[in-house]
């Protein structure tokens, strides 16, 4: 069902995990597929930090850290991967169409979600393979790995020391690798603190 994903991205490291097959099945009638690739990959870096899927064991912690650090979206998101510079992508209860929950990309260096019109299997198979940089800024993580060579470890990010959202500039000098969870705390307490 994924074969387009696995023959575009290469698999770098994984972190095994009992699957949590009861949230998965409540999930897999809205998103075919996610039982099979998060049982098969859950806990996958893929080319060196790029993309990964969380274990099953992180998807309610990193689905509460997303919804607390951006509460506008609390109730409406199930966390299933994250980027190199710790944007997590979502599945969104919120947007269904022919029955399957649409994507959400939630970036905390802006404090802002995009909707990305696209079912898991079509993120996967044609998103994430076509627009490659689009959704994962890939050129981008090519000139970090050029300039710092340092790729994130999997509970790492590489987030901005100032924030987009701060008027930080989106260059590879406003970068570091930081602790996921740290920059997403960090992050939404300055988002939460800024006045509405």
């Amino acid at each position: 069902m994924f074969d387009q994903f696995h023959s575009a991205f290469q698999l770098t490291s994984r972190i095994e995990s009992p699957p949590v097959a009861d949230l998965l099945s409540k999930l897999e009638p809205y998103a075919v597929g996610l039982t099979e690739l998060l049982g098969r990959c859950g806990g996958s870096t893929f080319d060196n930090g790029v993309y990964r899927l969380h274990n099953s064991d992180q998807i309610l912690k990193w689905t509460k850290n997303v919804e607390t650090a951006l509460p506008a979206y609390k109730g409406r998101t199930v966390c299933f991967a994250f980027d190199w510079l710790g944007r997590h992508f979502a599945l969104d209860k919120g947007r269904v169409e022919n029955q399957q929950m649409q994507i959400l990309l939630l970036e905390p260096g802006t404090g802002e979600a995009m909707q990305i019109p696209a079912t898991f299997r079509d993120f996967h198979n044609a998103e994430l393979v076509e627009y490659r940089n689009d959704a994962l800024a890939s050129d981008f993580f090519a000139q970090w790995l050029k300039f710092r060579g340092q790729a994130p470890e999997h509970d790492q990010c590489v987030g901005y020391k100032i924030p987009l959202f701060l008027s930080g500039s989106d260059t590879i000098d406003n970068l570091e690798v930081s602790d996921m969870d740290v920059y997403w705390s960090i992050c939404g307490q300055v988002l939460n603190a800024k006045p509405k």
